[in-house]
């Protein structure tokens, strides 16, 4: 196998502590070649599902990699953790449902295997920092080429741990939506696919706030709702110049409705 020049890193870890900077430091001590991207560490602690969405969205634009994922309440549990080989690239994490979503977007699992080997991780490994022990030297070992199956036995993919499928609903003139993430602008991503919006029309009531539908934030005025199609092709709010989640008070989880008003 000819390994990865990539890894990506996706985390609850934020930027405030050593924790990021430690699991770098792991990858570059036993894979001095390989480069990492980082995709975030802003999930919210523990939010699974943010998590899941954010790096199922993001590693189709990514070069072929090993992506470390680590969004992990049940650190040091009888939680398994995993890697998994795609078309596209191998996943590595806990087995909690974080890593499915991507797998489809990658094209699919094609093999599974339990992380167990304890030759692949810290000669020491923390029950709260498998990230650090476990993760990231397993993406070491996997970049520079390692076989997946030394790494532990195979498992079965149907048995993988699986997030419920996000809130969709759509009817005659509406739809109904979890909210799937919230960017650092306060855009409201929805769950639902950016066609779900083909049967509605150019007025809108998202939650009760008036809104238009459009392609661009301009096209509502300064303060202005904007329904749209984002980047990922999701079905999309936004305040011209503010933040819709606040005008919605809406959080990830909540159903959103959006109606076709006159």
């Amino acid at each position: 196998m000819t390994g990865y020049d990539w890894i990506s890193f996706t985390t609850d870890y934020g930027l405030s502590d050593g924790f990021v900077a430690a699991c770098h430091g792991v990858v570059a001590r036993l894979a001095p070649q390989v480069r990492v991207i980082d995709v975030t560490h802003s999930v919210a602690p523990g939010d699974v599902p943010r998590g899941a969405a954010v790096l199922a969205q993001t590693v189709p634009h990514l070069p072929p990699a090993v992506h470390v994922a680590v969004v992990d309440p049940g650190v040091g549990t009888a939680r398994r953790g995993i890697a998994a080989s795609t078309p596209g690239g191998l996943l590595v994490g806990p087995d909690n449902g974080l890593l499915p979503w991507a797998a489809d977007a990658l094209g699919g699992l094609e093999a599974v295997v339990e992380l167990v080997n304890p030759e692949w991780f810290a000669p020491d490994v923390s029950r709260t920092f498998h990230g650090r022990d476990v993760f990231a030297p397993v993406a070491a070992r996997l970049a520079r080429g390692a076989p997946l199956t030394d790494a532990g036995p195979p498992v079965d993919a149907t048995g993988l741990v699986r997030l419920p499928d996000p809130v969709v609903a759509v009817g005659d003139g509406w739809l109904e939506a979890e909210v799937l993430t919230i960017d650092r602008f306060g855009n409201v991503q929805l769950a639902a696919p950016g066609e779900a919006l083909d049967g509605l029309g150019p007025t809108l009531r998202v939650g009760g706030v008036r809104a238009l539908r459009g392609g661009t934030f301009a096209e509502a005025a300064p303060g202005g709702l904007i329904v749209y199609v984002d980047s990922a092709g999701r079905a999309a709010v936004a305040v011209n110049g503010g933040r819709a989640a606040v005008v919605l008070s809406v959080t990830p989880g909540d159903v959103v409705r959006v109606n076709s008003s006159g």
